[in-house]
């Protein structure tokens, strides 16, 4: 996952999208190129931390809700089920909003704390790098060198009352109505720790005044591993439920309020 303040967005001002593949980076950073530095701390336990990280994440959970209120015109969808998991979990998401993603896992339960897996660009952004470990973010190291100490504080952060947020598509493709193809890689997670997993898909659909959508925003599961079959199938398995349900959920989006088209179609 990837955040980026408004002001840095480089999504067209048109609302059609060309793109070139799925993977395309829509939205980018100024420095796209950021790692994760030698010595990073993903759990910082110190008392100075852990304060700064409540008020932080305090903080951004109220805004956020105003924000996501106002703009986004967000409402839930059996959120609840959330609830039904009472020693960790994993939510799997669709990438539609640079800013409203950081936020949106945070309200389907006042009860549990929100981590999520970013993207290491994500610490080359100004000011808002610098204060994503206290929002929850566990960015990903760019190659083995730390990977060891990011297992671990991924498998600390999905216990108790935790969730562990998942971007699975990875770019952020604002109001993107679809599904876009996603590798079962992440489900490695769930399976290996053997956790819940819940599939968050965000829609949009038209509302009566104003240009943007309304956002609502579904929630199915718990979906547990399947603890019959071998890691590979389990995994694949596992993403295999998830990813069926987002698709299910995302045919209730009616609007498009920005149209994707893949360079070259004629027939768009």
């Amino acid at each position: 996952m990837k955040y980026y303040p408004a002001r840095r967005q480089k999504l067209m001002s048109k609302k059609v999208q060309y793109y070139s593949s799925f993977s395309e980076d829509i939205i980018s950073s100024e420095n796209q190129s950021a790692t994760v530095p030698d010595g990073y701390e993903w759990i910082r336990t110190g008392l100075k931390a852990k304060i700064s990280s409540a008020l932080i994440y305090g903080t951004a959970v109220v805004l956020g809700w105003i924000w996501c209120k106002a703009t986004l015109h967000i409402s839930y969808k059996n959120r609840q089920a959330v609830n039904s998991a009472t020693d960790g979990c994993f939510i799997f998401c669709n990438h539609t909003q640079p800013f409203g993603d950081v936020v949106l896992p945070a309200f389907l339960s006042l009860k549990k704390r929100v981590y999520t897996i970013v993207s290491p660009a994500n610490l080359g952004i100004p000011v808002i790098g610098r204060i994503l470990p206290a929002l929850g973010a566990l960015p990903i190291p760019s190659g083995l060198n730390g990977m060891k100490s990011f297992l671990s504080a991924v498998g600390k952060r999905a216990s108790g009352k935790n969730c562990v947020v998942i971007y699975p598509e990875a770019h952020v493709w604002q109001y993107y109505t679809k599904i876009r193809p996603f590798e079962d890689t992440s489900f490695r997670f769930p399976c290996d720790l053997d956790k819940p997993a819940f599939a968050m898909t965000v829609t949009y659909q038209k509302r009566r005044f104003g240009s943007r959508p309304k956002t609502t925003i579904y929630l199915d599961g718990p979906f547990y591993p399947d603890k019959s079959l071998n890691p590979k199938q389990r995994r694949a398995e596992l993403c295999s439920r998830v990813k069926a349900a987002m698709v299910q959920k995302s045919k209730l989006s009616t609007y498009e309020y920005i149209k994707y088209v893949k360079r070259g179609d004629q027939t768009a």
